[in-house]
């Protein structure tokens, strides 16, 4: 295993996570295989490469950039190739930020498909979409998922479209702890931690939670979630009681417009032809 391949899994564990529960489930259980970079998100290639160097499509005056797979922080550049199955919020802003500032560029279309990812980075890049909604038309157009994180993006835009098999949705925020202390204590390893400060291994491996800790990881998890019910409420003029009531489902289709997480059901080229017949 090379010192890059837990890179990216490092990022999700103990740290509060946007991400569907199906996705934290399946990561869960990839984990406790001994999953690795490469097992969760695939192997690197040409083509992916390309793909992130061209993270913006212009058609028709159009810039359509893709929002695919789990949501980190920080750039692709930083491991020197683009991971198929992950987005980086960086390119997601640099990329937006280059097709609002191109004259030639009279609409922004993301093209999401994608479980959510980290918190980190999450509201920030879903805030600069939001507040350049009076600069162009920027319409979402989910094709087949935009869950969690990426639904807080897709909010972020003026309208959202989705396929009839589509999902949107999943407005929650998790946090996973891993305790490794009985696998270790079954291999005959003891760890003897040395700290100064009582709370400063909260959340590490090697030691079991304290109720303090417990409390305060939840009271963190709360806090970003009422974050992220604020910001969808916002972005999609509801009620926060309303997206709190919703208890992170996630919504498929016509119950996806029903509920007010979007506005229409069309196919990615419907909704595409729409825009442009409609600029």
């Amino acid at each position: 295993m090379t010192p890059r391949s837990m890179a990216l899994t490092r990022q999700l564990l103990n740290r509060p996570l946007a991400l569907s529960s199906h996705h934290a489930d399946i990561l869960s259980s990839m984990l406790l295989k001994g999953g690795d970079d490469v097992m969760l998100f695939g192997p690197p290639s040409d083509l992916e490469q390309f793909i992130v160097q061209q993270m913006i499509t212009r058609v028709d005056g159009v810039a359509i950039i893709k929002i695919s797979g789990v949501l980190f922080p920080g750039s692709s550049n930083g491991f020197g190739w683009f991971w198929g199955g992950a987005t980086f919020y960086d390119d997601i802003g640099t990329a937006f930020d280059v097709a609002l500032q191109d004259e030639s560029i009279k609409a922004i279309v993301l093209h999401i498909d994608s479980p959510g990812g980290t918190v980190a980075g999450c509201f920030d890049t879903a805030e600069k979409i939001y507040q350049a909604r009076s600069q162009k038309p920027i319409v979402a157009i989910v094709d087949e998922m935009a869950c969690s994180a990426g639904y807080a993006l897709a909010s972020a835009a003026d309208t959202i479209t989705l396929p009839r098999t589509g999902e949107v949705g999943s407005i929650g925020v998790v946090s996973m702890h891993v305790d490794i202390t009985g696998a270790l204590e079954q291999d005959g390893i003891k760890v003897t931690t040395f700290q100064f400060g009582a709370r400063k291994t909260d959340g590490y491996p090697t030691t079991p939670l304290s109720d303090e800790a417990v409390k305060s990881m939840q009271a963190d998890t709360d806090q970003l979630g009422e974050l992220f019910v604020s910001t969808v409420a916002r972005n999609r003029g509801l009620k926060p009681e309303a997206i709190t009531e919703m208890q992170a489902a996630v919504y498929r289709g016509q119950l996806g417009v029903n509920s007010g997480l979007a506005d229409a059901v069309m196919s990615r080229t419907d909704a595409f032809t729409d825009l442009i017949k409609n600029l």
